[in-house]
């Protein structure tokens, strides 16, 4: 079975690898046209996605997926909406520079850095069928031809989206269609046998959860493959002895509008100063959003991600502190350090926040759920990178998908 399944995996790249070059010489006005039919395509084809997805998603509730997982994995016609125009929006964005003057060199010669396409970017996510639009738009934006393995979930509706959407509007816009191959196989040695070719498929974008994200990352290094890698998350709020009530009521709320999501509120954090007079006003709004916290002591790591847990995803931790360096100190420390923020109206605390904190996004009086590269950048992500070496990091988007080329040459030239 795992010989089947990475001969398939390899046939994929081999197919997309294949067709980058029509990919990668297209002229910028035929990957916006691209886009733009993705949009209109996923108008004309909306019927067929959604009864794609109710198939997926009855599927999913018969075999006990959590609410919070079935919240990912529905499309609605809301969803298909927003999608779209975060297309457009796409199509409308500045595209890179291919080329640019660094400096002039002895000898009349001039010193240029060119960005030159990957060629062909693995993904590896969650099941969540938006996704597959999210990640195959950035790469048709970035000039790199993609092999796509999504959770077993939401591999019809996926399938769906490549067959009526992202491959007819490729086709339209005289790209070669096989850049973009979806992996037909649900086993999870799919994920596996994606990051052991380097010769074809050197970069792999994951997303998912901690422990299959972080095994995917290592199996790829073994094999020279190099991951974006989003691998846990988590939002940390801390707050103040300066904080205002009313903030904190509302920054609770607007962090727990879905909780599936990684940047959702998940350790909130209160300062012993204030904690008798605030806590109760965050219990309030957690109980409003349907959400229980868990109090000390707590039976779990204090940076436990509840949006991965089935079973206990309406879960916030909560812990008091007894200084600003203490909850810098947790979130660095023992958290995901995707996004943390401070509700402060001290802007001494809220500027020590800043400075300490080390992680991918870090707020004052504004909620987690904005680290997103559309909320962010009004660019859709691939997803947020949380390595600690230099390259993208946060919200990782077509602008980010590329490889740095140094270039010498008359200066004439």
């Amino acid at each position: 079975m795992a010989d089947s399944v990475a001969k398939v995996v390899e046939e994929c790249a081999r197919a997309a690898k294949q067709a980058a070059p029509s990919l990668a010489a297209a002229p910028e006005t035929a990957l916006d046209a691209a886009l733009t039919a993705m949009a209109h395509r996923l108008f004309e084809s909306r019927e067929a996605v959604l009864e794609a997805n109710r198939a997926d998603v009855a599927a999913a509730r018969a075999e006990g997926m959590s609410a919070g997982l079935l919240d990912r994995l529905i499309i609605t016609e809301q969803r298909l909406a927003e999608i779209a125009e975060q297309l457009r929006l796409l199509a409308k964005a500045p595209h890179q520079e291919r080329s640019i003057s660094i400096s002039a060199l002895d000898g009349g010669l001039q010193l240029m850095e060119r960005r030159r396409p990957v060629g062909v970017v693995g993904a590896n996510y969650e099941a969540r069928p938006n996704v597959t639009v999210d990640v195959a738009s950035q790469l048709v934006k970035s000039r790199n031809a993609g092999v796509l393995r999504t959770g077993s979930a939401a591999l019809g509706s996926a399938q769906r989206l490549l067959d009526s959407v992202i491959a007819p509007a490729l086709t339209d816009a005289g790209i070669d269609s096989d850049v973009m191959q979806l992996v037909p196989r649900v086993e999870r040695e799919a994920a596996a046998a994606l990051v052991q070719l380097p010769a074809l498929v050197p970069l792999v974008i994951l997303r998912g959860s901690g422990e299959s994200t972080r095994f995917l990352a290592t199996e790829a290094a073994t094999h020279g493959v190099r991951t974006l890698a989003h691998a846990d998350g988590g939002g940390v709020l801390y707050v103040d002895e300066a904080a205002d009530a009313e903030t904190v009521r509302a920054l609770v709320i607007s962090s727990l509008d879905r909780l599936g999501v990684c940047n959702r509120l998940n350790l909130l954090l209160i300062h012993s100063a204030v904690y008798g007079s605030l806590w109760p006003v965050a219990a309030e709004a957690l109980a409003g959003c349907g959400v229980i916290p868990s109090l000390p002591p707590h039976e779990h790591a204090i940076g436990y991600e509840w949006a991965l847990d089935g079973e206990r995803e309406a879960t916030v931790t909560v812990a008091k502190v007894d200084a600003l360096i203490e909850a810098v100190s947790i979130a660095n420390e023992q958290t995901s350090r995707l996004p943390a923020g401070i509700v402060t109206e001290d802007a001494a605390a809220a500027e020590a926040f800043f400075n300490g904190y080390t992680g991918t996004g870090v707020f004052w009086n504004a909620p987690t759920r904005l680290l997103d590269g559309f909320k962010l950048l009004a660019i859709p992500e691939t997803g947020i990178n949380l390595d600690n070496v230099p390259g993208p990091r946060g919200p990782v988007t077509y602008s980010d998908l590329y490889i740095r080329q140094y270039a010498v040459l008359p200066a004439r030239h």
